[in-house]
């Protein structure tokens, strides 16, 4: 079922948490956080789990998010209850004497009336963008399902400084929409944003490449004045395609000039043509960048028959992107993103997931997958791609937008030196102590996770009873050298 390429030496970290596939942001919503629990349920049937450290994430907590959120757009977002158990307090409340009331509903109640009073509800839905739109609706968990995806991804970038994985995979992040103070394109909170941050405390130079069918403009917006984040998005533009923004003469600003490359391009792009454009780019991002570790968005939508997608990219055409930034051998994160056709969605992760650990997973869908039946008719990992689908996308157009990226980036220095004037404050605060006798000592405190607790995380089953070790702030479920005892 599963073949060996020659590079699967590389220690891959995985975070995943069931939970975070359950959240819904509505029935008739585009974005399916199921897509998510369907791609780790490949992994797990294609046994590619054993051949990775597993994580079971945990959520970001308020001071992480707020190293680049704005503290009301934080506070409001964690404070937000749905519409259901607001009328549940108030009516509870209102029908209970104040000492009998328990005190967590008592103060949910006194918020609610004060907000009620100050008439602001309305006014920071308009502000923050949450709720204001059918793209970003409130929902039942939604500050929770924010801070599982952003954990993940900050503990992806601990796991890279750490040296405790070359590739670490969240299939939660990516959520490369989200701006400082506003929600927009189905994200609430960048996580991608968040693990660049925490990678900048040891990193000189950062890569961010966003293979998503949009733009990823609130990652460009956020790192647009610095040239210590590079971002490189190819991705759908014109016709009014959201976002509208990702046209090829936006290029940064100040100190961050010419450090945002973007790569446009009209709808029907396919394989062949997307490939190799990639690969004429990032070629000499690498070459003339030179980061010290990589992040990788890779949304789905860009597959053929996405929902919102315009592009008609294979599995094979998305992973082969993939698979070249790994051949530099540079630290490497792999972030979600989009994609709504979920069923295309989960079979590509999977296959990503198969390609960080160096491996070519089997054709077939295993049989005894639970969403089984959601792969029909041919019950295939490599769906058909459309035919007679017209490509928008001139060679001569393409052409002329690789000289012009070659072009900006002629202009930036090679290799550029970075002097750190202000070294941004750590997540982590093992890794702000100067005695690192004391860090070793607490790096070394284990917790100790049956495989039984794995095998249910996972859905899988077994007797073996071989404990194993956390040793980071997300549980550390399942360590490939467990393999072996097996």
């Amino acid at each position: 079922m599963i073949q060996t390429d020659s590079d699967s030496s590389r220690r891959v970290a995985y975070f995943y948490n069931r939970f975070i596939g359950k959240f819904q942001y509505g029935k008739e919503h585009p974005m399916k956080p199921k897509r998510i629990i369907m791609a780790h349920n490949l992994i797990v049937n294609y046994g590619l789990f054993r051949q990775m450290d597993v994580y079971l994430i945990r959520e970001a907590q308020l001071q992480e998010i707020r190293k680049f959120h704005d503290p009301d757009y934080i506070i409001y977002l964690s404070q937000f209850m749905s519409q259901n158990k607001i009328n549940f307090v108030k009516e509870y409340c209102s029908a209970n004497n104040e000492s009998v009331i328990p005190e967590n509903l008592l103060e949910e109640f006194k918020l609610i009336i004060k907000w009620s009073q100050q008439q602001k509800i309305k006014t920071e839905n308009s502000e923050f963008k949450v709720g204001d739109s059918p793209d970003n609706p409130t929902f039942s968990g939604l500050f929770s399902y924010c801070q599982l995806s952003s954990g993940a991804s900050i503990d992806c970038a601990h796991s890279i400084l750490t040296g405790q994985a070359d590739i670490a995979i969240n299939w939660s992040g990516g959520l490369h929409h989200a701006k400082k103070k506003e929600a927009s394109g189905f994200c609430y909170i960048n996580d991608i944003v968040l693990c660049i941050l925490e990678l900048l405390r040891v990193y000189v130079r950062v890569l961010y490449v966003d293979i998503d069918c949009h733009h990823g403009d609130g990652v460009e917006e956020a790192f647009y004045l610095t040239n210590r984040v590079m971002t490189l998005s190819f991705h759908q533009y014109g016709d009014d395609f959201y976002p509208g923004t990702g046209q090829l003469n936006s290029v940064g600003v100040g100190v961050g000039r010419y450090y945002s490359v973007n790569v446009p391009m009209k709808p029907g792009m396919s394989d062949e043509p997307y490939i190799e454009m990639f690969k004429k780019i990032t070629s000499r991002v690498m070459q003339v960048y030179r980061p010290d570790c990589i992040v990788m968005q890779c949304g789905a939508d860009s597959l053929s028959l996405d929902k919102l997608g315009g592009f008609n990219l294979s599995i094979k055409g998305h992973g082969a992107c993939v698979q070249y930034m790994k051949s530099f051998g540079t630290p490497m994160i792999l972030l979600g993103g989009g994609g709504y056709t979920i069923s295309n969605v989960s079979r590509c992760w999977a296959y990503e997931t198969g390609i960080a650990l160096g491996q070519q997973i089997d054709q077939a869908i295993p049989s005894n997958d639970i969403y089984y039946d959601y792969y029909s008719p041919d019950y295939l990992l490599h769906f058909p791609i459309k035919q007679n689908v017209e490509n928008r996308n001139k060679t001569e157009d393409l052409n002329k937008i690789v000289a012009t990226v070659y072009d900006y980036l002629s202009y930036i220095e090679n290799s550029p030196g970075i002097h750190f004037h202000d070294v941004p404050f750590s997540f982590y605060p093992d890794m702000d102590q100067e005695n690192e006798d004391e860090n070793k000592e607490q790096m070394d405190q284990k917790q100790e996770v049956s495989l039984n607790e794995l095998e249910q995380e996972l859905g899988i089953s077994g007797s073996s009873k071989n404990e194993i070790s956390v040793q980071s702030n997300s549980r550390k479920m399942y360590t490939k050298s467990q393999q072996q005892d097996l």
